[in-house]
């Protein structure tokens, strides 16, 4: 190419040069009342038009070459059988990029482990993909966590609900469907969907539907009959509410509260009268403040089960 053409269009003319100026020429700024201008000055503003596609295309070949993943504080910390992290098999202190898919077979376990966050065991048959070191999502699988970041601060994303940690360790299931279940073994989970929110405590339980998001949740040690009940209700069979009522232990006030919550009217009222004989209630809160769903009436209520009060996860909530 002829640099000195390319620049004021002295000396031999450039043949590609050339031709481009021909191929562009019936685009060619053209306004009748300025007079001709020189040919280097025509040849000057066609290089800035050719300069200008150069960076056109480069900003186009930027946006069509996808960006390198970013790795997340996960690394591959145990591994049983044969795992893999996007197309790569998975090795001990292997960094995870972020949005790749961790897989096992049906053979292998692997778990993950990020140093300010906490610890995270994937079972045979999952998958599994981290964004950052605080968020994951669960496609299928069974997910055991433990987790020693601030309450808040870990969420497990699944079809059907987002499982918030508040200071726990818990085991996360979820089948093809998109339907799981969550057991609480220490501290405390948030499940939420679509404005439905299920606190589940250590030592309880609680399924979530794709259709609902989170269920009822119930304790692991609950009656047998309540558990069925509460099973049905979860899948709208509602005229299992009577059988949940009659078996409800004092301490299964927790799967009572949530039902205050779930249904309304009569059926409210029958939840209700049945969770004052369980719990000793303050005085304040009144069977028709209950009945037209009066926030803080039905935090008072929970405040009565001796769990946590409700200032505690409200104001998680608030930070959320």
């Amino acid at each position: 190419m002829n640099d000195d053409y390319l620049w004021d269009c002295a000396g031999p003319p450039d043949p590609e040069i050339e031709r481009l100026e021909r191929t562009l020429a019936p685009f060619r700024y053209r306004h009748s009342a300025l007079p001709e201008r020189p040919r280097g000055a025509v040849g000057y503003g066609w290089r800035l038009a050719a300069a200008a596609a150069v960076v056109l295309g480069a900003v186009a070949l930027c946006r069509a070459v996808a960006p390198l993943p970013t790795a997340t504080p996960w690394r591959v910390a145990g591994l049983e059988g044969q795992a893999h992290v996007g197309t790569r098999t998975a090795a001990i202190d292997m960094t995870v990029p972020g949005g790749q898919t961790i897989r096992t077979d049906s053979g292998s376990t692997l778990t993950l482990r990020a140093e300010e966050t906490g610890r995270i065991a994937l079972g045979p048959d999952s998958a599994m993909h981290a964004s950052s070191g605080r968020s994951v999502a669960l496609e299928h699988g069974l997910l055991h966590a433990f987790i020693w970041a601030r309450p808040g601060q870990f969420v497990v994303e699944t079809a059907s609900a987002r499982a918030i940690d508040l200071g726990c360790e818990y085991t996360l299931s979820v089948d093809e469907a998109g339907d799981g279940r969550l057991a609480v073994s220490m501290g405390w989970v948030a499940f939420q969907y679509n404005g439905r929110e299920s606190f589940i405590p250590e030592g309880a339980e609680c399924t979530t539907r794709k259709r609902g998001g989170p269920g009822v949740p119930f304790f692991e040690d609950a009656p047998e009959r309540l558990r069925e009940a509460v099973a049905r209700f979860d899948g709208e069979d509602w005229a299992t509410l009577p059988v949940i009522l009659r078996n409800a232990r004092e301490r299964d006030a927790l799967t009572l509260w949530h039902l205050l919550t779930r249904v309304s009217g009569t059926q409210r009222g029958l939840v209700y009268d049945r969770f004052a004989q369980l719990v000793t209630l303050p005085p304040e809160v009144t069977r028709v403040a209950v009945l037209r769903a009066d926030t803080h009436s039905i935090d008072l209520c929970w405040n009565a089960l001796g769990l946590e009060n409700t200032e505690w996860w409200r104001g998680w909530e608030r930070k959320w």
